[in-house]
């Protein structure tokens, strides 16, 4: 599948379930493994693991197969692989802490998205939480 189309259905996907501070990365010149990745925030362990099964379902309804997900037992950070995407939806304290975006974040793609979904998510610092066993 064309990675522009892909691309824009696991936006639309993400946004469908509110998802925010989405950004896309192009990976191609850091590895072979995917083309892209998307980062995208949720406010609750609920709602990021509502976005990992939007994302996954949009990728079923594309026919693309092999697609894996992890870590929906705790819902603050879930991956969602589609092959030549890598999905990570987090929440934002685990987001700023592990700050993917330095790693992957060089070459961002422009992208068309919904005011609320460019929006950067509310949320604590790491150390405002006391329930992360890291």
């Amino acid at each position: 599948m064309d990675i522009q189309k892909l691309q824009r259905a696991v936006i639309d996907a993400l946004e469908d379930v509110k998802a925010q501070d989405i950004k896309v990365f192009n990976t191609t010149h850091l590895t072979s493994l995917f083309d892209r990745v998307i980062l995208a925030s949720a406010t609750s362990n609920r709602q990021t693991r509502a976005l990992a099964a939007s994302v996954a379902d949009r990728g079923r309804e594309l026919k693309l197969a092999g697609i894996t997900i992890e870590g929906e037992d705790t819902g603050e950070w879930v991956v969602v692989d589609l092959g030549d995407i890598v999905v990570h939806v987090m929440q934002p304290a685990i987001r700023q802490y592990y700050n993917l975006e330095e790693i992957w974040g060089d070459k961002p793609v422009r992208v068309k998205l919904l005011p609320e979904s460019s929006r950067p998510a509310m949320g604590g610092t790491i150390e405002d939480r006391d329930d992360l066993s890291l």
